[in-house]
């Protein structure tokens, strides 16, 4: 973690202690949780299981950890060993895995980045969020990764994850084409579906929208950096 991200994440625990005070409290990076937690609320479950694909760090900027703190657990995927060494103490209950997600297993280059949530196993997104001035290539890191439907089958063998957090920079419609959803079916995903411009102005992933559209999702909400999608069958 940078400096910088450093200070963003004290004085947003600051703020997070003082809003707790008053209610729920969100971690997600525009509140994403709260969202899903209303839908998990409207669908009478209490604790919903997840898998958190790109989880970064255990807290900070992350859509599952509110959960986690209400007794829920899950899987969490995160391929940079810095990034995922806090994992084992701060989400012991977890299953916690230092990998990155393929379309094979084997290794892969991982671009580190200087902010490092732009960290990616795209050559072409490291590219270019260098060329736009988002972020630097610190150095790339030859790292293991497993199919999503190994790791499913290994970590969710009696029934599918209530709650898909996807963030993989780039590879996301990749995951979610290689994804199962007649074995695992998700009751919502989150997934996220902004594509940055040179002037930091931004488009959407249109492509990711209808991919999970046409296997019986619909679009529930949208924060501008992610869309939550919910399953039509369950709602």
């Amino acid at each position: 973690m940078s400096r910088f991200d450093w200070i963003r994440y004290r004085l947003a625990n600051r703020m997070r202690r003082r809003l707790g005070e008053a209610g729920r409290v969100s971690y997600s990076q525009c509140g994403e949780d709260m969202i899903a937690r209303f839908v998990f609320d409207t669908l009478k479950i209490a604790q919903p299981t997840y898998i958190d694909i790109g989880a970064h760090h255990p807290s900070y900027l992350n859509n599952t950890f509110a959960f986690y703190q209400a007794g829920s657990k899950g899987v969490n995927i995160e391929p940079d060993p810095d990034l995922f060494a806090r994992f084992p103490a701060e989400r012991s209950r977890d299953s916690n895995l230092n990998i990155g997600i393929g379309p094979v297993a084997g290794e892969l280059a991982f671009f580190v980045m200087s902010a490092r949530t732009l960290n990616t196993f795209s050559a072409d997104e490291a590219r270019s969020a260098s060329e736009k001035g988002r972020a630097k290539i610190e150095r790339t890191l030859k790292l293991p990764v497993r199919t999503v439907g190994d790791v499913l089958a290994e970590q969710f063998a009696q029934t599918a994850p209530d709650f898909l957090s996807l963030d993989v920079e780039g590879l996301d419609l990749d995951i979610l084409k290689a994804w199962d959803f007649g074995r695992w079916r998700p009751k919502l995903v989150c997934v996220e579906t902004i594509v940055y411009g040179g002037s930091r102005g931004a488009g959407q992933r249109d492509d990711i929208s209808a991919h999970l559209l046409d296997n019986g999702y619909f679009s529930y909400a949208h924060t501008h950096v992610n869309s939550l999608f919910v399953d039509k069958a369950v709602w």
